[in-house]
């Protein structure tokens, strides 16, 4: 069984018990992350591929150390010019081992806290059409802090003419007319 997950910024193929060097990640030695971010997971008889990721899915690894990679040399030169500059660098590195990879059942940990407002969302969808007439009171009041797509959007609402090639002090003085 293998996926393809992405940590850090990148993309690894990782498969259960393997070591992975990554970009430094913030937490301790000895502590276990969690990716959700899994693209394809490969069990044997089936493939899944994610669009982008596949929900539920997570990669559980354990930090094994810190450390710095190989140093890379950064030579530059013009010929001819007696221009040379030399440069080193060597990239910060944690060294992972993928302890499992959960195909279903993993929970996010930030899901808990974006269920509450949608959920509120929900409740609070009759009172749509009373919330639109206090959001235009409001609009009309506080235009100065909007951006010039939300005040081409308003003046369209309002019907003038023209407000494509306005600038954002013309369109706050036509919409306050």
């Amino acid at each position: 069984m293998y996926a393809i997950v992405e940590i850090a910024g990148q993309q690894f193929k990782v498969a259960k018990d393997q070591k992975v060097y990554v970009h430094r990640l913030q937490e301790a030695e000895g502590s276990k992350v969690t990716f959700d971010k899994v693209m394809l997971v490969e069990d044997g008889k089936s493939v899944t591929i994610g669009a982008p990721a596949i929900e539920g899915a997570a990669v559980t690894a354990k930090i094994l150390g810190h450390l710095k990679g190989d140093k890379v040399i950064v030579f530059k030169k013009k010929r001819r010019k007696g221009y040379k500059k030399k440069n080193g660098h060597r990239q910060y590195l944690s060294e992972i081992q993928i302890e499992s990879i959960a195909t279903s059942g993993a929970k996010k940990v930030t899901a808990k806290k974006a269920a509450a407002p949608k959920a509120e969302a929900k409740v609070e969808a009759p009172k749509a059409e009373v919330k639109t007439a206090e959001v235009k009171e409001t609009a009309s009041n506080d235009v100065s802090s909007m951006t010039v797509a939300q005040l081409k959007a308003l003046a369209k609402e309002k019907g003038i003419s023209g407000y494509t090639s306005l600038k954002k002090a013309e369109l706050i003085e036509a919409l306050s007319k």
